[in-house]
């Protein structure tokens, strides 16, 4: 079950406040984990669990996604306005340094975080922010395609389309490189978290010209990257290895850019290793 936490912000209107939605199991070292645009922290329910036998597992609805109210106005969805809000939220839940793991926009926060020395460790699946200008043009065209799927159907037309393994298909393929593992329940839901999200839009602007370009020297990171990732490609993890020389690069074969429901028990052991 999700609880909420409000805590003040910083803007540029003054002192407000930013609400996010979690779900919080497990015990041990905490770990924050990260979903990427459009979707939403049971992304993460198939490692949830897993991980939860070593770690007190914080998964959280990134502002302006899943359960989480859009940022207050003049608060912006890049990396400026995203990292202090997720400050705010390790003060508010009284968490000194956790680990964190993230995918795509995840993972670029999760990067970011470890640039800023706010986590102990961090791990990146397939991150956001090692492309070159096609790429990211590439992936913000699949990305506002399947948005704009996700609009056009109604919550009937999901629901028949998740009940079969190749509408799964049709409605998850590209993220997921094996969606009929996917639930048809998960599946009508985080159709409804793409077509329902505040920060969608605001979250792509604010992409257009992010490359991730710090080498992390004090906190160790991992970068693991699907195979079978359609929307990210793969020779970016090469780029990110490029620019953190320290990190480990781990290939999840088989998996694609959502890699925890692809392979759950591959993901959690790259987790609980890098975490250790």
């Amino acid at each position: 079950m999700a609880d909420t936490v409000v805590f003040p912000i910083d803007t540029p209107a003054g002192r407000r406040t930013a609400e996010v939605s979690y779900e919080r199991l497990g015990g041990g070292e905490p770990l924050v984990l990260l979903h990427g645009i459009g979707h939403h922290l049971q992304a993460w329910d198939p490692v949830a669990g897993i991980l939860a036998a070593e770690r007190d597992v914080i998964a959280v609805d990134l502002p302006g996604f899943g359960a989480s109210p859009a940022l207050p106005d003049g608060v912006g969805y890049d990396l400026r306005g995203v990292v202090p809000v997720l400050r705010g939220l390790f003060e508010a839940l009284d968490l000194d340094r956790p680990h964190v793991a993230g995918n795509s926009l995840g993972g670029l926060l999760a990067l970011q975080l470890a640039h800023e020395k706010l986590v102990r460790t961090a791990v990146a699946l397939s991150p956001a922010g090692f492309w070159t200008e096609a790429e990211r043009r590439y992936a913000f065209a699949v990305l506002r395609a399947m948005r704009r799927g996700a609009e056009s159907l109604s919550p009937q037309a999901v629901a028949r389309l998740a009940r079969t393994a190749a509408g799964r298909a049709a409605l998850a393929g590209t993220i997921y490189a094996r969606p009929g593992r996917r639930s048809p329940d998960a599946v009508m839901a985080e159709t409804r978290a793409l077509r329902e999200c505040a920060g969608f839009a605001a979250t792509l602007a604010g992409g257009r010209r992010v490359l991730f370009t710090h080498d992390i020297a004090d906190v160790p990171v991992t970068v693991a990257w699907g195979t079978r990732d359609r929307l990210l490609l793969r020779r970016q993890g090469v780029r990110a290895k490029q620019v953190i020389p320290g990190a480990r690069l781990i290939r999840l074969p088989g998996c694609g850019h959502v890699p925890m429901n692809d392979d759950p028990a591959l993901v959690a052991r790259v987790i609980l290793d890098a975490t250790r």
